[in-house]
């Protein structure tokens, strides 16, 4: 939202300014993305051409047309007594795109540009000589429009009051002066003056003349008003019954008063009641906005009234909704296909003032589709597509411009119309039949469809003959109009020389009438010649039989039936399924059924019924040929006696676990069932996937039959069945609640798996002045098994050093059995860029069992080798989260390398690094090469890391607090303060030597500064020495720097001695 000002006396061409003061043209700002932004020093960018349109008051305001910054002109010259703010929205355009409305509202400040003004040019008071001092003459009023000390008047009496009246200087009340005694036949004429209280040099005034006539005392006066005009402003929305005025008269002899509107009311909006002006019926301001009322005050004698006016200004509130124009078309159309096309036009106006009489339009709905501008345009923001869709209704909303703003809704039909933008399309990508032998001549094989999505298309269908067999157009046809694809001969499937006969080709469609190209389409055509259903489905046996117990549950399988089919396997034909006649025998139906695809007759319901019955059912096997051939059989049920159901011991059988090492043919537990003079019969019939155990079928006696693996299956649960040997003998079945049971057989781990490491080589780092027992890295081993065959003893393998005695040596490290945490167990003073390289053991079942090694590389490393990484994320977060960042970007350069975390910490800044902020962290780094086993250069880090700090950031954004990003990568401060002491020092060299020459000058004199500078050169190399003694050394050999002077290049400090 942009506010501006400007002053209803500036001329036109005057730019509305920022503040009341005038003193800063408001600049208005619009940026265009697919212009390049050039930004030298300052914010400046090129001029993007963009156009400005204002909805509103492009009468008043234009603005400038070039430039970055755009300014408001006057158009007009304005005038704030009519209107003081003005409230529109501006819209900036490319041509192409439109930017979101912004609102401006520019206030209209006053100036000094109306003169105070009476209502009369002049007035006559008749006064009797019994006034008495102080009382009132008349009230005079003038009025002035401007705002502030411009609109506030003051009077004064300039001539004719001959010192017996006085006026008041801001309420224009005329009253008798103190001490003065009116005579009979005296007349006054009193010159009033009314002047603003504006700037001086400004100010503007107006006079008028009071005619005052003295009078003998009247004891019939008229009743007297205490002004002659009043000024009343009122709001349309006040309320009825509301007094709005005292307008009571002062009548001298206190005769009652009659009270009356005479005129300027004319439909009865206010009345008077005891003098008090009441609104009596609702205001409304767009009918009428003002009155003018003359009230007269009447004491009932002859000449006993008199009038005053009443000036009443009804001011608006947003009391109307804006209103569309009915007269424009709610029924738009438009072209598909056109990019920017123009829909139609709104209109809505708002009879209120001001803003609240500001209309402005939007798109309820389809703001992607279509856009409105300010004047109610209406236009499509992208080409249309008819063929997607042909017909939106679009919902515009206008609503005014108050803070609580009113609204009013319009609903246009939008048709798109058509242009032929579209080729056919088939309905299918392939089409696909069968064609039965034998079929007579012109049977229809399918029906082609192609669609033209064009409202105006003619479709002809064809065989395309260009590249086709003969034999195709002379054995099939498309009706060019229909579609329909027939065929012309009568085919046999054995005269036919393929064994599956198929014929391809094409069909085209094609849009006779279509002016767009291209108006073809075709699609692969693919007719399959189909051998007919020559064979029934046949029955093993013509009668099946089975045995059933009386209180079978659902779905036990009584029988199996089985049926072949001739025709040829994998075809429809040969396909056979089965189901249950109904009509046969109905109720055997209600409780017995088959199963479609397997042939098993099983239970349709739990049963209950009486032993020895017979049931018969009637099972029909059909194909699925054309047409579909059938064949029944018949299906004899006995119902079992209780007697020769076996009843297990138990329902539930659980044997102790089984050893996973367990040998095949390992027993495993007895099941027992028993039943009266019968053989029983055990079998495993659920649960033994696989074939893992095996069950005697006499003893019930279960062992195992495949070896056992604990950790891929840990229990088994069986389900077994005992049945009689009569109901086995019939090659049947007969399960029931009682000789079925559940074996649970739970499977007993053994230590049959050796721990295995996360990973065969674990990298450290060790700093030279770590201290002993600190912990360096955590090794991991994982066992598939359970229990204490997955806990581990950790214990470490380290090499003797060469050279050393075995026995005197001491192990550089040591590992915490139970958690494989390895600490340091030595000082590693003076070994930077040594490295260990050992191995670490884990054995399982707390070391009793299995065992696997890895390997450890530790290096020893200081300061030297590491960078500091800034960011502004406090430590605890970092300490969080270290793990998920930088490793990445450092093993792109060096694969495997690991990145180690020395220290987290608050951020360390000012002079010597003493103030700490713990609103952002630093964390010491190193990273170790595993090629070398030693730390990779600091300078090396440097570059890795911060070269990719812009994608280190993006990436780990999910990793870090919203706003949390790596700084800067920095040196360590131990290193920058040895480059500032190496700077010292050879400050220190080079003033000896020029003092080694003033002594050879002024030899005696200059041996007492030689024994003092001699003294202060002790102490700065001592402090050196300290220095020196303070950081870590290197190891010796290899080419490596001894110390930290040697690592920056200050090499010429070694060998020279303080003497």
């Amino acid at each position: 939202i942009y506010h501006g000002y400007v002053s209803e006396a500036s001329p036109v061409g005057t730019s509305v300014a920022t503040n009341d003061s005038l003193s800063t043209p408001l600049a208005i700002i619009a940026l265009d993305n697919d212009v390049e932004e050039v930004r030298i020093k300052t914010y400046r960018t090129r001029d993007p051409q963009l156009q400005f349109s204002l909805d509103s008051y492009s009468n008043v305001f234009s603005m400038s047309a070039t430039g970055i910054r755009r300014y408001l002109t006057l158009v007009q010259p304005l005038d704030r007594e009519t209107q003081d703010s003005y409230t529109f929205t501006l819209i900036a355009s490319d041509g192409v795109q439109q930017s979101t409305p912004v609102t401006v509202t520019v206030k209209v400040l006053d100036a000094n540009d109306n003169t105070p003004t009476f209502a009369n040019v002049s007035y006559n008071v008749n006064l009797f000589t019994d006034m008495m001092p102080g009382e009132t003459v008349l009230q005079l009023s003038a009025v002035d429009s401007d705002a502030g000390l411009n609109g506030q008047v003051t009077y004064r009496i300039l001539a004719g009051a001959q010192g017996h009246f006085l006026i008041g200087n801001s309420t224009g009340v005329i009253t008798v002066a103190p001490g003065v005694e009116l005579t009979v036949g005296r007349s006054y004429a009193l010159t009033i003056e009314a002047m603003d209280n504006g700037p001086a040099p400004h100010r503007r005034s107006s006079i008028t003349t009071v005619y005052i006539e003295v009078l003998p005392p009247n004891n019939q006066s008229p009743p007297h008003f205490p002004l002659q005009q009043y000024n009343l402003e009122i709001s349309e929305a006040m309320r009825t019954g509301a007094t709005l005025l005292n307008l009571q008269a002062v009548d001298r002899e206190r005769d009652p008063i009659t009270y009356k509107i005479h005129s300027g009311d004319p439909h009865g909006h206010f009345a008077l009641h005891s003098g008090y002006l009441v609104l009596d019926k609702p205001l409304d301001r767009e009918s009428l906005d003002y009155y003018t009322l003359v009230v007269t005050a009447s004491d009932g004698q002859p000449d006993g009234t008199s009038t005053a006016m009443v000036n009443i200004v009804v001011t608006d509130v947003n009391d109307n909704d804006p209103l569309f124009d009915s007269s424009l078309p709610v029924n738009l159309t438009v072209t598909e296909e056109q990019d920017h096309a123009y829909v139609g036009r709104v209109k809505a106006t708002d009879p209120d003032l001001g803003a609240s009489g500001q209309v402005h339009y939007r798109l309820v709905n389809h703001q992607q589709l279509f856009s409105i501008n300010a004047t109610g345009a209406i236009r499509t923001a992208l080409p249309l597509d008819r063929e997607v869709k042909g017909h939106y209704f679009l919902i515009v909303e206008a609503w005014d411009g108050a803070v609580d703003p009113r609204r009013s809704r319009l609903t246009l039909s939008v048709t798109v119309l058509d242009v032929d933008d579209n080729s056919p399309i088939f309905t299918q990508q392939t089409y696909n039949a069968n064609l039965p032998e034998n079929s007579p001549k012109d049977t229809v094989i399918l029906q082609l469809k192609a669609i033209d999505a064009d409202l105006s298309s003619n479709l002809t269908y064809r065989i395309r003959v260009e590249g086709a067999d003969q034999e195709i157009v002379e054995l099939f046809h498309v009706d060019p109009v229909t579609g329909e694809l027939s065929v012309l001969k009568v085919l046999d499937y054995e005269a036919l020389t393929d064994s599956e006969p198929t014929y391809t080709f094409t069909v085209e469609a094609s849009d006779r009438e279509g002016t767009m190209p291209p108006g073809l389409a075709s699609v692969t055509v693919r007719i399959m010649v189909s051998d007919m259903n020559d064979f029934s489905p046949v029955f093993s046996q013509s009668v099946y039989r089975g045995m059933v117990a009386p209180n079978a549950i659902k779905g036990t399988i009584v029988t199996t039936v089985m049926a072949d089919d001739s025709d040829p396997v994998g075809t429809p034909a040969g396909l056979v399924r089965y189901k249950v006649d109904q009509e046969a025998y109905p109720y055997s139906a209600s409780i017995f059924d088959v199963e479609e695809q397997s042939g098993h007759v099983i239970t349709r319901v739990n049963l209950n019924e009486e032993p020895n019955l017979k049931f018969s059912l009637v099972v029909v096997a059909y194909d699925d040929g054309e047409p579909v051939k059938e064949n029944t059989t018949l299906v004899e049920i006995t119902v079992l006696q209780p007697s020769v159901i076996p009843v297990f011991t138990k329902e539930e059988y659980r044997f102790p676990p089984v050893s996973e090492e367990a040998a095949v043919g390992t027993p495993v537990g007895v099941i027992m069932a028993a039943a009266v003079n019968q053989t029983i019969v055990y079998s495993i019939i659920d649960g033994n996937q696989g074939g893992v155990f095996a069950l005697n079928e006499t003893t019930g006696a279960i062992s195992t039959a495949k070896p056992l693996d604990f950790e891929a299956n840990s229990s088994y649960v069986l389900k077994v069945e005992a049945d009689s040997m009569r109901v086995v003998s019939s090659n049947l079945r007969a399960p029931s609640k009682t000789n079925t049971a559940k074996v649970v057989i739970d499977i007993q781990d053994e230590n049959d798996h050796p721990p295995v490491f996360t990973r065969p080589l674990y990298i450290g780092g060790v700093a030279e002045d770590a201290k002993t027992f600190t912990s360096v890295l955590q090794v991991q081993a994982v066992d598939k098994d359970t229990g204490n065959y997955s806990s581990m003893i950790y214990r470490l393998i380290i090499p003797p050093q060469a050279g050393k005695d075995t026995k005197d040596s001491k192990n550089g490290f040591v590992i915490e059995p139970y958690s494989g945490v390895v600490k340091t167990a030595i000082m590693y003073r003076n070994m930077r860029r040594s490295y260990f390289k050992f191995e670490v053991v884990a054995t399982d079942n707390y070391g009793q069992g299995h065992s696997s090694k890895a390997e450890i590389v530790v290096s020893v490393v200081n300061q030297l080798d590491m960078q500091v990484v800034v960011s502004n994320v406090p430590p605890t977060y970092v300490e969080k989260n270290k793990d998920n960042i930088l490793e990445r970007y450092v093993e792109d350069q060096i694969p495997g390398a690991k990145v180690v975390v020395e220290t987290i910490g608050p951020h360390r800044h000012g002079d010597g690094m003493e103030q700490e902020d713990y609103t952002k962290s630093d964390l010491m780094i190193y990273a170790i090469d595993p090629l070398t086993n030693r730390a990779v250069s600091r300078q090396e880090l440097y570059k890795f890391i911060d070269g990719k700090l812009l994608d280190i950031n993006k990436e780990f954004q999910p990793f870090l607090p919203p706003g949390g990003r790596i700084l800067e990568i920095r040196t360590p401060e131990v290193v920058t303060s040895v480059k500032k002491a190496v700077q010292a020092v050879g400050y220190t060299e080079g003033a000896l030597l020029a003092l080694a020459v003033i002594i050879i000058i002024c030899c005696v004199p200059a041996i007492l500064i030689v024994i003092i500078t001699y003294r202060q050169r002790q102490a700065e190399c001592a402090k050196t020495a300290r220095i020196q003694m303070a950081l870590p050394k290197g190891k010796p050999g290899g080419g490596t720097a001894n110390n930290l002077y040697e690592e920056l290049g200050d090499n010429f400090l070694v060998g020279q001695k303080c003497l």
